[in-house]
């Protein structure tokens, strides 16, 4: 079997760190991995699989001249830079920031709703990994979209506040241990407190009154499943630390039951269906860290209009939302075309 150079951008993040984790996990097919981050994270160690150690190159002075993959984490301006250097020396780019999403020359992907789609990055040598909220949300309703055609997605999301780095989830922590011992508590990452509390806001504010995140997912779900569904967002963090959830409610063109809708979904591939009307009959976020699965539950007939389901879609936004997202393009980028 070949074998291939790989390169992780923000390998010292928590994406990053998931990225170098799955790779080893799933025996990705490396010659080498060289793990990229600031000049400040440089020579530090970062682990790979059980037993080794990789030592942290600076990304500003990395030369990707030899590298046939690069995995990036490391916010959407560093990839805005870089990308654009790695990919013309020879590099596929699988990018997980929103730098490249809407480029009408960069295939969007979720490997499980338009794999065709990657056939695309030989225009400009880059594949962009979608928002963690829409992989999960499309995943989950791709077999449906196949079964009765979706119109309309109203969906509301809860997601952790790993979704916002290590810094997000320190804060939480911080602000936790605070309210139990009576200290001061200081509000540095989000706008609101987070500890005890959600935050009807994630991502910055547009002229609208939409914020970005959501946006993104309207934008997403019209590139990578079709650009004739009509979607409404509303996003919400919660003082979760890994583990993101949504209440997805989907009018179709066709008729469809919960039955047939429950059918389809658990022959699906990297999708769960755990749906039982009782108090253990459903997923959460805690237990569906460290799956790469997608959870469905709670399907169910919505009777205030024709052709209608609700269903509560669960995933780890750090391995389906990110990481493994990004490794499962790489699968299907030296399978189908860099052999």
């Amino acid at each position: 079997m070949k074998k291939y150079k790989v390169a992780v951008v923000g390998a010292t993040g928590a994406v990053g760190r998931e990225i170098l984790k799955t790779l080893a996990e799933r025996n990705f097919p490396v010659s080498e991995v060289i793990a990229l981050a600031s000049g400040r994270s440089a020579g530090g160690g970062v682990s790979y699989g059980e037993d080794a150690v990789l030592t942290v190159q600076d990304l500003a002075k990395f030369d990707f001249k030899g590298v046939d993959i690069c995995l990036s984490s490391a916010g959407a301006k560093i990839s805005e830079e870089f990308v654009p250097r790695a990919a013309k020396a020879g590099c596929v780019v699988i990018d997980n920031t929103s730098h490249f999403r809407m480029d009408p020359d960069v295939p969007l992907i979720v490997p499980e709703v338009n794999p065709d789609a990657i056939a695309g990055y030989t225009k400009r040598n880059i594949i962009a990994n979608p928002n963690c909220s829409t992989i999960q949300m499309l995943v989950a309703l791709k077999p449906l979209h196949d079964l009765a055609t979706i119109k309309r997605i109203v969906v509301c999301t809860y997601q952790s506040v790993s979704g916002a780095g290590k810094e997000a989830m320190d804060e939480l922590f911080v602000q936790s241990r605070a309210i139990f011992v009576n200290d001061e508590l200081k509000k540095e990452i989000f706008t609101k407190q987070i500890a005890f509390n959600v935050i009807p806001q994630i991502d910055v504010f547009m002229e609208d009154g939409t914020t970005k995140e959501e946006w993104k997912m309207v934008a997403e779900t019209k590139k990578i499943l079709d650009p004739k569904i009509k979607l409404s967002a509303t996003a919400v963090r919660v003082p979760v630390f890994i583990g993101h959830a949504e209440a997805i409610n989907v009018e179709f063109e066709k008729p469809i039951t919960a039955t047939e809708a429950r059918a389809v979904l658990k022959k699906a591939k990297g999708i769960t269906v755990i749906d039982q009307h009782n108090e253990e009959g459903f997923v959460t976020p805690v237990e569906c860290a460290g799956e790469d699965n997608v959870f469905v539950s709670r399907i169910r007939e919505d009777i205030s209009v024709e052709n209608g389901l609700n269903l509560w879609v669960v995933a780890d936004n750090l391995r389906k939302g990110a990481a493994l997202n990004a490794v499962q393009i790489a699968e299907l980028l030296i399978k189908n075309y860099l052999k």
